[in-house]
Parts: structure tokens; C-alpha cells; sequence
């Protein structure tokens, strides 16, 4: 299934009116440990975000945030029940990867629970690798961090 994506910032209505669900998903995934988390995925400093449309309604969404030179973190992950399993978080993941390129960054990485199957599958199966937790992440145990570079699989003429 096919769904619109529309590259916006954190400013953008629809993408607001996602945050609050978002966040109360992860109220019970985070149990204990939510407002912990939580003080990390604040929209400050977030400039590129993408919404997925479905009838002209906002069904997911996600965002970049700049790391350093290289790096983007992939933030704010997230998608209406009712599209789950139809492939629009893949569909979203895909082109913050295109837009973080474009943008001449070569890393994306992320931060996920481990009590997040769904999005722990949704990143292997994009070809995320596992790696040691970083920065506020670090020793968090029910955090697991992941990175892709986009430079893999890329052939350059010399």
C-alpha cells in the first residue's frame, strides 16, 4: 500500500497532532521509565520531519534530528494502529534516509525499547545494525540503539 509522504518540520499540525498518541504509547512500553525517555524526544532542534498520509489523514510519522557532521538520529518513529503492518513506517523510514542523504549526512542511527518488537523488527528487516548504546543511552537497559550507514551499497566512479 502506498501512502503520501509530505516532508514538513516540527511545526507542522498534523505532525503535532501525532506527538501526544506517540507519547502515550510509550507511556505503557516505557512503563517506570517513561519521563526519562521522554525528556530526549522534545521537538527542539528537530527540522525535518515527514508525515504519511492515507486519505489526507495523518496515519505516521518521523523525523531526523543532526547528530554532528555525518550523523542524523531518527526520532519521534510512529504510526496509527490501523496502518500497522501495511508498510508505511518502512515507507517513512525510507525517505528521512533519502532526505538525511540529500542533506549530506552518511550515519542514521536511533534509539528504540526493547519492549518495542514491532520497530526493533522494522529496523533490521531496513538494514539497521545493533550497537553498543550511546550517549544518554549508556547503560539504559531497556534501550537498544541502531545504526545504518547510507553510504552502504553505493558504487562511485573514479
Amino acid at each position: 500500500m502506498r501512502f503520501d509522504l509530505q516532508r514538513t518540520d516540527a511545526d507542522d499540525v498534523h505532525f503535532k497532532s501525532l506527538i501526544p498518541l506517540l507519547d502515550q504509547y510509550l507511556s505503557i512500553t516505557d512503563g517506570d521509565d517513561h519521563e526519562f525517555y521522554n525528556q530526549f524526544n522534545q521537538l527542539e532542534q528537530i527540522n525535518h520531519v515527514v508525515v504519511a498520509y492515507q486519505d489526507s489523514k495523518a496515519v505516521g510519522c518521523g523525523a531526523i534530528k543532526k547528530v554532528d557532521a555525518q550523523t542524523v538520529e531518527i526520532k519521534r518513529m510512529f504510526t496509527l494502529e490501523t496502518v500497522r503492518g501495511k508498510g508505511v513506517a518502512t515507507q517513512i523510514l525510507k525517505e528521512l534516509e533519502k532526505w538525511a542523504e540529500e542533506l549530506g549526512f552518511s550515519v542514521c542511527r536511533l534509539e528504540t525499547g526493547i519492549h518495542q518488537p514491532e520497530a526493533i523488527a522494522l529496523y533490521k528487516k531496513n538494514g539497521y545494525s545493533v550497537i553498543p548504546n550511546y550517549d544518554q543511552y549508556v547503560g539504559m537497559e531497556l534501550s537498544i540503539c541502531f545504526e545504518k550507514s547510507l553510504l552502504k551499497n553505493k558504487c562511485y566512479l573514479t
